[in-house]
C-alpha cells in the first residue's frame, strides 16, 4: 500500500473517531434533553415504523389463520385492482377537493387569527380569547359533529328554525349533499383554527421588537408593520406547516368524515380513510385495504419531497 494512501486512511479513521467522539459528548452534555425526547422517538418507532413491515400483506392474498410468511403472494393484484375500481377515481376526487378546501381557506386562517392576536395589547383579554378558541380542540369529533347535527337538524334545529322564521323553507343540511363540503371545512375551521395559532404565535415571539420601532418611526401603521415585518419573519415556519400539511394530501382523518357520511352524501364525501375502514375492517379485506393505505402513504411522501425542494429552490430552509 502506498504511503500517502495509508496516512489518508488513518486521517479519515482518526476525523471519524474524533466525530463520534464528540457526538458522545454532546449526548452526554445535553443528556436531559435527549431523555425528554426519548418518549417521542419511542412512539414513532412502536407506532409509526414497526407497523410498517405489514406492507408486505398488500402483495400477499393474506389469511389471518395462515399469517404473513403463508400466504400466498400476489404481487401487484390489489394495486390493479385499486387503478381500476369505478370508485377510485371518486374517491381519490373527493379526497383532493376536501384537502384543497383546507390548504386554501382553513390553512391561512390560523395565520390570520395568530396575526390578529399580535396585535391585541391587554395581555388578559389576549388570554381569554386563546382560550375560547383553544377549547374545541379538546373536543372530538363525535361532539363537534353531534352539536351541528342538533343545530342543523329539520326536526327543531336553531339554523333551520331562524331560517323558517324569516320566511324561507328549511334546507336538509345534513343529507343534502351539495352541504357536505361546507359542513366538512367550517367544522374544521372550528375545531383547529385556534389551536394551530400555537405554533405561529411562538413563531411571532421570536420578532425582534426594534424592527417594529424602525417602522414606527418611519411612519409605518399596525398594518403595514405587520404586512412587512410579522409576516416575512415568520415565512419560514408558515412554509415548513405547508410542506407537512401537504405531506397529509390524502390523509385527511376517518373519524370526522365516517360521521358525516350517509347514504345520501355518499357520492361527495367518501375518502381513502372512510373507503379503507369499509374494505379492511367491515368485510376482511385486510391487503386489499393494505394496499390502498400504502399508495396513500407513497403519494404523501412523493408530494414533501417535491413540495420541500421547491421550497428550497425559492431560498426557503423546508424541512430537510
Amino acid at each position: 500500500m502506498p504511503v500517502g494512501e495509508g496516512e489518508l486512511r488513518m486521517e479519515s479513521a482518526s476525523i471519524k473517531k474524533s466525530r463520534r467522539h464528540e457526538i458522545l459528548k454532546n449526548i452526554k452534555k445535553n443528556k436531559l434533553i435527549y431523555l425528554m425526547i426519548l418518549p417521542g422517538i419511542l412512539y414513532f418507532f412502536i407506532y409509526k415504523y414497526l407497523p410498517m413491515t405489514g406492507l408486505v400483506i398488500s402483495f400477499q392474498d393474506y389469511k389471518p389463520y395462515l399469517g404473513i410468511s403463508g400466504s400466498e403472494w400476489v404481487g401487484f393484484e390489489h394495486f390493479e385492482r385499486l387503478f381500476t375500481s369505478p370508485d377510485f377515481w371518486m374517491i381519490f376526487r373527493n379526497t383532493l377537493i376536501l384537502f384543497a378546501l383546507q390548504i386554501i381557506i382553513f390553512f391561512p386562517i390560523p395565520i390570520i387569527i395568530s396575526l390578529m392576536l399580535n396585535e391585541v395589547r391587554h395581555s388578559l383579554y389576549k388570554r381569554g380569547i386563546q382560550t375560547l378558541i383553544y377549547i374545541p380542540h379538546f373536543m372530538s369529533w363525535v361532539v363537534i359533529v353531534s352539536i351541528s347535527y342538533v343545530m342543523l337538524t329539520l326536526d327543531g334545529g336553531i339554523i333551520n328554525s331562524l331560517i323558517e322564521y324569516f320566511g324561507f323553507e328549511k334546507i336538509n343540511f345534513l343529507m343534502n349533499e351539495e352541504w357536505f363540503r361546507p359542513m366538512y371545512i367550517l367544522q374544521v375551521i372550528w375545531r383547529e383554527a385556534g389551536w394551530g395559532t400555537i405554533i405561529f404565535l411562538a413563531a411571532i415571539t421570536g420578532v425582534d421588537p426594534q424592527l417594529y420601532e424602525a417602522a414606527k418611526m418611519d411612519g409605518a401603521n399596525r398594518l403595514r408593520q405587520m404586512w412587512h415585518i410579522t409576516l416575512p419573519a415568520i415565512r419560514s415556519v408558515i412554509i415548513i406547516m405547508l410542506i407537512l400539511k401537504i405531506g397529509d394530501v390524502l390523509e385527511l382523518g376517518f373519524e370526522h368524515v365516517y360521521l358525516l357520511l350517509n347514504a345520501s352524501n355518499r357520492e361527495v364525501g367518501e375518502i381513502f380513510d372512510t373507503y379503507v375502514y369499509t374494505a379492511g375492517l367491515q368485510q376482511g379485506q385486510f391487503s386489499y385495504s393494505t394496499a390502498v393505505g400504502f399508495f396513500k402513504g407513497v403519494v404523501g411522501l412523493i408530494l414533501v419531497i417535491f413540495a420541500n425542494r421547491l421550497a428550497k429552490r425559492f431560498g426557503e430552509e423546508g424541512i430537510y
